[in-house]
């Protein structure tokens, strides 16, 4: 009889747990695989570094910058209570930031978490919703609502470092990607206020990690516009500036707030009130700032803030301020009796033209649309209409004559718009703006998904027909423009609406045109691609369609849909072999790299020499420290001078020019006995003592040259941009730039000397029609008796200067190529044009961005407006910078 093992309790639990896991497996197996294993719960800034964009809005540009607007809104905020009056934002050559302020600093004493004791700044910079802004008490206004800007700027930092200064003692704290990597330090005593935070964000989370510096300027300068008094600096240790050689920066600091934000912006246009309009009031728990201004222009020009954040989309604020303008300019028309021979009241659109707002309002507990604030959403249009046809009713019955202009301007708009409307209603009939009638000119693609789909506006009929040959018709649509289209800066809509070329670009882009008619969404292209020549006249058409675009459709450029397409200058060609050259820098590596094979160079009287590598490295160099020669001898306007001021002023290591040397005039004696000596053979009509500038305490010396001018050698030609550029690669060359220099070509191996002089004895038998004789392996065929082998005899050629050593090597890498520098695109064959410009997988694009809308206002202005006096400025301040002008 068998036995009959009896179960212990172990294994009775151990098989109802068996039993168990294959019913879950079982059910999981039925539910696709989802249960309560896969639910995550992520604490702390986990969330945040898995899912940025929710915080930040994005990993790109944009949540980069907004990074920084996270740290500098908290100082904002501290101005704001009256604790702080300064903000300093650097960014470093490691584009990582520092943001400092003198407000009262992050508290540092303890707060209990959970039973946990921890400073309450690391409870600010780890723990989400977690700050001082839901007590009223201590921040009554501020732009930090949720608790969760500053934690997530160190969430998505790899380098995360906060001071404080506060009860009398400095405190440092380290932290990476939102983990603290030390305790709170208390250092040493000190009299300061404030907090400074250093953060390099994660290259890991974000696809761009390189700030803008237009980008935070704006933002800043808007900042200083809306906190009157408000100091705000930004440095740039990445470039140096212009003007003084140091660090770029700048400073914003504007006691007239608003008001002079509506001067900045309408800098460089006629206005039609000198004074710009600004109410200021609080009403129902709401601040309310508002300053406009009307100029001649065609265009509006509108800023919108709560609680000093850019709503760029808008809000109830805007949408008062709307209703109550058109509102009261209508009465006040009414009231003067203006309106004899206008059918109908003036629209929104006809009392907007030509006007400057901004729009500033602080109240406590706003409602936005999402962290990153973009529309307001608080219910205030009522409250902000009731203030506006307050005061602007009482300022147009107060200054009748200034009522006048502004209404008189509003009329015209609106006979314009009627105008507008007839001639858009005739172009329709004609079918010139309705998707049912193309241009005639326009050869369009057969893809029709607009995203897949590229227009290139190219300059000129000629290049059209070789962009039509050349295309892809399958998903590349080619418009050619005849001429220069007008400059819309300086016209109207209607009599823009009546240019030809301008209104094909308009009924091919599918878009429409204008605030009822346009809309992003129906635009035939993804890319629309500007095409010109590489020419001063190229470039003012290409500026020409950018003003159309800024003026009439810049939705297309902030939704990146509008590149400028960089046809290459040069093409180079020997034989069956071609290449084509993007611009001079890489040309001259081509050159440089073709001439330099077998090249060596001897320098100084030692005769050390370079080949190989070190000659392509020294070549380069050589390129880089001319092209800053160049700039600093437009200032000098002497070569030799020039160079004598790179000698004696330039140093090795991080700094290349020595305030020093300008603090004492030993140097600059030096400098004027070359000067003497170079007198009578450059003509100088005088060379100048050592003087001192008693207010700067600093030495210079000047000479004056044969034309008559005057050109002094000081502390701010040195330290300027170019002249540090320049003595920085002077330094990094000093040893090789000394001649004389003996270039010559290294002796060849046996196998290269067979092959030339087998070439050579093919020659010489062809010329006297007899069969050569063949060589036999690894010997050397002799050549005719007084015949010059193959690359010449190998005599060492002189040159004295390295400006001379440079043209030869240039001019040897030219030797047997054929070399074309393209001007214009009619001079390329249809493949040309599609292989270099036009073949997405091999092209280059620029696409066209908007950074600073207020620096964009200014600069379109300025080039294209009617102010004369501020644009021979603008030519002035950058004449040095100018390259290919045609003459």
């Amino acid at each position: 009889m068998a036995s009959t093992a009896i179960p212990t309790e172990t294994a009775l639990l151990d098989l109802e747990d068996s039993a168990k896991t294959a019913t879950q497996a079982s059910k999981k197996e039925q539910s696709g695989g989802y249960s309560a294993e896969n639910i995550t719960v992520l604490e702390g800034l986990e969330a945040v570094r898995l899912r940025p964009a929710m915080y930040i809005g994005s990993t790109g540009e944009m949540g980069l910058h907004h990074l920084v607007y996270e740290v500098v809104d908290n100082s904002v905020d501290e101005a704001l209570g009256g604790h702080a009056t300064r903000i300093d934002v650097t960014i470093h050559v490691d584009n990582s930031i520092t943001v400092t302020d003198d407000g009262r600093g992050i508290p540092v004493d303890d707060k209990v978490i959970n039973g946990e004791k921890m400073p309450a700044v690391q409870v600010v910079l780890t723990m989400l919703h977690a700050g001082g802004k839901f007590d009223s008490s201590n921040y009554k206004v501020s732009g930090g609502l949720h608790g969760v800007g500053v934690s997530c700027v160190n969430a998505l930092s790899e380098e995360f470092d906060v001071e404080i200064w506060r009860d009398g003692f400095a405190w440092e704290q380290d932290y990476s990607k939102g983990i603290p990597t030390s305790k709170l330090r208390k250092m040493g005593p000190t009299k300061r206020l404030g907090t400074k935070i250093h953060f390099l964000p994660d290259k890991t989370i974000f696809s761009v990690t390189e700030f803008n510096y237009d980008t935070l300027a704006q933002r800043l300068r808007e900042l200083a516009f809306l906190n009157k008094g408000l100091e705000i600096h930004l440095t740039d240790e990445r470039t140096t500036d212009s003007k003084t050689g140091e660090s770029k920066h700048q400073e914003f600091k504007y006691v007239g707030g608003i008001a002079e934000f509506i001067k900045h912006l309408n800098k460089g246009k006629a206005v039609l009130h000198d004074k710009p309009i600004y109410m200021e009031a609080e009403r129902d728990n709401v601040v309310m700032e508002i300053g406009l201004q009307y100029n001649d222009s065609y265009s509006e020009t509108v800023f919108t803030f709560a609680n000093n954040i850019n709503t760029v989309d808008g809000g109830t604020h805007l949408s008062g301020f709307k209703t109550a303008l058109t509102r009261t300019i209508n009465a006040a028309g009414q009231a003067l009796g203006l309106f004899k021979d206008v059918k109908e009241n003036l629209s929104g659109d006809d009392v907007r033209e030509g006007l400057v707002v901004v729009i500033s309002v602080k109240l406590s507990q706003p409602q936005f649309e999402g962290q990153t604030k973009g529309k307001l959403n608080s219910d205030i249009a009522g409250t902000v209409q009731a203030f506006v046809n307050e005061r602007l009713g009482a300022f147009l019955e107060q200054t009748p004559a200034v009522a006048k202009k502004i209404i008189n301007k509003a009329i015209d708009a609106a006979r314009a718009r009627e105008a507008a409307r007839k001639a858009r209603d005739l172009t329709r009939r004609k079918g010139a703006l309705d998707g049912g009638g193309l241009p005639g000119k326009l050869a369009d693609c057969s893809e029709r998904e607009p995203d897949r789909c590229e227009l290139y506006l190219v300059e000129g009929e000629s290049a059209g027909g070789t962009a039509k040959q050349g295309r892809d018709r399958k998903f590349q649509a080619i418009l050619p423009l005849k001429g220069k289209i007008l400059n819309v800066e300086k016209a109207r809509y209607d009599k823009m609406l009546g240019h030809e070329e301008i209104r094909a670009m308009i009924t091919a882009l599918g878009c429409g045109i204008g605030k009822d008619d346009f809309d992003a969404t129906k635009l035939r292209y993804g890319k629309i691609i500007l095409m010109t020549d590489a020419d001063v006249d190229g470039s003012h058409i290409r500026t020409l369609l950018l003003t159309f675009f800024f003026r009439h459709m810049t939705e297309l450029i902030k939704r990146g849909n509008v590149f400028i397409a960089q046809p290459p200058l040069y093409r180079i060609k020997k034989g069956k072999f071609e290449q084509y050259i993007k611009d001079d820098r890489e040309y001259v590596n081509v050159m440089v790299k073709r001439a330099s094979e077998g090249m060596v160079i001897r320098y100084g009287e030692g005769g050390a020499r370079l080949e190989g590598r070190d000659l392509t490295k020294f070549m380069g160099q050589l390129n880089d420290f001319l092209g800053f020669f160049e700039k600093v001898q437009k200032r000098l306007r002497n070569e030799e001078v020039t160079e004598a001021f790179a000698d004696l002023f330039s140093h090795q290591g991080k700094d290349p020019v020595h305030r020093a040397d300008f603090e004492s005039p030993a140097k600059l004696k030096t400098m004027r006995e070359k000067l003497v000596a170079m007198q009578k053979t450059y003509q100088f009509k005088s060379v100048g003592e050592v003087e001192m500038n008693e207010e700067r305490q600093m030495y210079s010396v000047s000479f004056t040259d044969a034309q008559g001018a005057v050109r002094v050698i000081d502390w701010a030609l040195a330290s300027s941009p170019e002249s540090r550029q320049m003595l920085s690669k002077h330094a990094l060359l000093n040893g090789q730039l000394t001649g004389p220099f003996f270039i010559e070509y290294a002796s060849k191996s046996k196998a290269e000397a067979a092959v030339e002089a087998e070439e050579e004895a093919e020659e010489a038998a062809s010329e006297e029609g007899v069969a050569p004789t063949a060589s036999a392996p690894g010997t050397v065929a002799e050549a005719k008796p007084g015949k010059r082998t193959n690359k010449s005899s190998h005599d060492p050629v002189e040159k004295k200067t390295v400006r001379e050593v440079f043209d030869y090597v240039i001019e040897q890498g030219r030797k047997e190529y054929q070399v074309q520098r393209y001007k214009g695109l009619g001079e390329m064959t249809a493949p040309q044009l599609w292989e270099t410009t036009m073949d997405p997988d091999r092209r280059t694009l620029l696409q066209v961005k908007l950074e600073d809308i207020a620096a964009c206002e200014e600069i379109f202005t300025t080039l294209m407006g009617e102010d004369v006096e501020s644009r021979r400025k603008f030519i002035e301040e950058n004449a040095l910078d100018v390259k290919n002008l045609d003459i």
